[in-house]
């Protein structure tokens, strides 16, 4: 039981001096500073996405919006057209089932 204890203090003892070795400080340091570094150019980066993400999430809202308008205003202008032309508007919808219908025959 006693070799067991003294040989358990001579490994911690060696792992202790081992830590304490001017070239395991040395190591360790530079580890951390490598990581410091890292995470601050990760954290850089990071926000750098955000920003950009956040920038085309106005960019594609506003071009959501200015489309929709061009559609509704697309569909005013053809609702009144149709209203205008009612016999045309029947003549292109006739003439477009008729080359639907084709098409889909050919197949």
């Amino acid at each position: 039981m006693a070799s067991s204890t003294s040989a358990t203090n001579q490994a911690n003892s060696k792992t202790n001096s081992g830590l304490n070795s001017p070239v395991t400080a040395k190591a360790s340091e530079a580890a951390h500073h490598a990581v410091d570094a890292v995470a601050a150019k990760a954290a850089t980066a990071e926000d750098s996405l955000r920003k950009t993400a956040a920038s085309s999430q106005e960019t594609l809202a506003h071009k959501q919006e200015e489309i929709k308008q061009q559609l509704q205003s697309s569909y005013s202008k053809t609702r009144e057209l149709a209203a205008q032309n009612p016999l045309a508007t029947a003549g292109i919808a006739f003439a477009a089932g008729m080359l639907v219908t084709a098409l889909l025959r050919r197949r």
